[in-house]
């Protein structure tokens, strides 16, 4: 039985590893992604929240045309406006879920609501599952821009978009659900729910690395049917024809 004094420092060294590897590589290449979302849609809030206030005001001006509010009713549509502003500001707060998919969600914007998922839930992972979250993480961008040309109803496009949006999602989620103190503990196949948890992760990295390397290699086989077209219908043996 290892002493819970060494348990300690051993967690505590883990800890202290995962910061420092934070400084580079692709948590930081995924903070910046994330840093560009959360700025994205900061400013479609806040033009929400220039709209809200520019109709209450404007709605304030023809009622007071109309009829005088006097300074309770001005102090009435100040209320108003802050309510409306605060209630579109809050709503936008950024809680560990699930990517909200909808059948309509272009795959593009589908990798890009995982990739997110994965940034906030990644702390509350255990450090073998924060280095899985990493490789797979780091392989998204290029996911994305093959995704991005593939129509929605492919078969390897659906394959990707259900572990996005389904399969590991419910994992993390699950594991999240089990109480701290019982994910050490081993299971019929002898696993601990960590040790679970980083090989379910391990096995969609896999998965969703093979779709993506089958995509590149469809594109791939298209570029060069078409450049043998070329070289074949332009040569210049064909030109002098």
């Amino acid at each position: 039985m290892i002493p819970e004094k060494v348990t300690s420092t051993i967690d505590h060294a883990n800890a202290v590893f995962a910061r420092m590897d934070e400084r580079d590589g692709a948590v930081r290449d995924a903070a910046r992604r994330e840093r560009q979302r959360l700025n994205a849609g900061l400013g479609r809030t806040l033009a929400r929240v220039g709209i809200g206030v520019g109709v209450i005001s404007l709605a304030t001006i023809a009622i007071g045309l109309i009829v005088p509010i006097g300074m309770f009713g001005f102090l009435a549509a100040v209320g108003l406006a802050v309510g409306v502003a605060a209630l579109l500001l809050f709503s936008g707060s950024r809680e560990i879920a699930a990517p909200n998919v909808t059948p309509d969600l272009p795959n593009g914007q589908m990798v890009a609501r995982f990739d997110s998922y994965l940034f906030r839930s990644r702390r509350a992972l255990p450090v073998p599952a924060q280095t899985e979250i990493d490789l797979l993480s780091a392989q998204l961008p290029t996911l994305r821009q093959t995704l991005e040309r593939v129509p929605d109803l492919d078969p390897n496009a659906q394959d990707a978009r259900r572990l996005m949006s389904m399969h590991l999602p419910n994992l993390i989620d699950r594991y999240l659900h089990v109480p701290s103190n019982y994910r050490g503990q081993l299971d019929g196949e002898g696993i601990s729910v960590d040790e679970r948890l980083t090989e379910a992760l391990r096995a969609g990295r896999v998965a969703l690395k093979d779709i993506s390397e089958k995509l590149a290699r469809n594109d791939m086989a298209a570029f060069e049917t078409q450049g043998r077209f070329i070289q074949s219908r332009y040569s210049e043996k064909s030109l002098d024809d």
